[in-house]
């Protein structure tokens, strides 16, 4: 089994915490989106997992340390990293194109942007799988419509008039994802094109109409990543999976000096809080300070110092040093006070 994880996005709608650090590496109860959801994949696929293949964008971007930090995330799970690169953003098709030489065999293809809770039954006796899950406002997504059979017989995507109420979720299944491959090579090679780009739908669609047999997967829970205040509800939201799941989420080094921790909470490795509560459904990242400051329902990166603060949905990035008694400033591009 492989495991195809496009990444190559800048996550725009992420900044500014997406100008120095991809979207996928932006930590989430404690670990970057992309390990986490690879990481889950893996553990409830029920077969053993040979090769993930990750699709980057510019090296300026995604550096040396990001390919060492996804060889590594492989290498965890027992599989052979392979590194791609897409050097133009021309659309999820070809985002997948260009792992080709890993395109073979059975395959998962994940895109990097969103986290799961699921429990992978794979349906063996079907060419593809397409994760959905049941939403409340179908028209805002793409969604899958149905035969008879529960099969997929076609995608639709934001739907003005009721097709379906189950959305696609960026995690497909493929029995040989060879099959995938050719028909995205037909959709390059006669440039169709859909919104300006190539996309794993045409591939999708012509590999439906050639009578392969696609059904849907469900996921428990589908949480977004796409913006600030989707980001930081996924994070309370996987902080109280985690903790019924009875995992560590609190360092034993931590420092606390007249101050709380209200669970659940992710607090990493070298933190220390002074004088005052952090919680619930908080994530603060290694190297932190937090003095004089009630922080709950937020997320904040590595090595950052907080004092005199009082902060909820809060979202802070990495290196940040955040007075709540400023006088004097400084703010890069896309920032925001509110």
């Amino acid at each position: 089994m492989k495991i195809i994880v496009p990444m190559a996005g800048r996550g725009s709608r992420l900044r500014p915490h997406t100008l120095t650090v991809p979207k996928p590496l932006i930590p989430v109860a404690g670990k970057p989106i992309v390990h986490r959801l690879v990481s889950d994949i893996a553990k409830v696929l029920g077969e053993p997992v040979d090769e993930i293949a990750f699709i980057l964008g510019d090296p300026a971007f995604f550096g040396d340390d990001v390919v060492e930090s996804l060889t590594a995330l492989a290498e965890e799970l027992g599989a052979k990293a392979s590194i791609y690169r897409q050097d133009q953003p021309l659309g999820t098709g070809h985002a997948i194109m260009c792992a080709k030489d890993s395109l073979s065999g059975p395959a998962v293809v994940a895109y990097a942007d969103t986290l799961i809770r699921a429990d992978f039954n794979l349906d063996k006796d079907a060419d593809a799988v397409i994760w959905v899950k049941q939403v409340d406002q179908p028209e805002a997504y793409g969604v899958v419509k149905l035969n008879d059979k529960k099969e997929i017989v076609e995608l639709v995507e934001k739907p003005k008039e009721f097709v379906s109420d189950l959305a696609v979720i960026g995690i497909y299944y493929f029995k040989d994802i060879a099959v995938l491959k050719s028909e995205l090579q037909h959709v390059l090679d006669n440039n169709i094109i859909n919104g300006g780009e190539y996309q794993i739908n045409d591939g999708i669609k012509r590999m439906m109409a050639d009578g392969k047999t696609f059904v849907t997967g469900q996921v428990e829970e589908w949480m977004d990543c796409g913006n600030k205040n989707v980001t930081v509800e996924t994070n309370t939201r996987m902080l109280g999976f985690l903790e019924k799941d009875g995992e560590k989420l609190v360092s034993d080094d931590v420092v606390l000096e007249n101050a709380t921790i209200i669970p659940p909470c992710h607090i990493g490795k070298g933190v220390i809080i002074k004088n005052g509560s952090v919680g619930p459904n908080v994530s603060i990242g290694d190297g932190c300070t937090i003095e004089d400051s009630d922080i709950k329902n937020s997320l904040v990166q590595n090595q950052t110092v907080i004092k005199n603060a009082n902060l909820d949905n809060a979202m802070i990035g990495n290196h940040v040093y955040y007075d709540g008694k400023y006088t004097t400033i400084s703010i890069g591009d896309y920032s925001t006070l509110e």
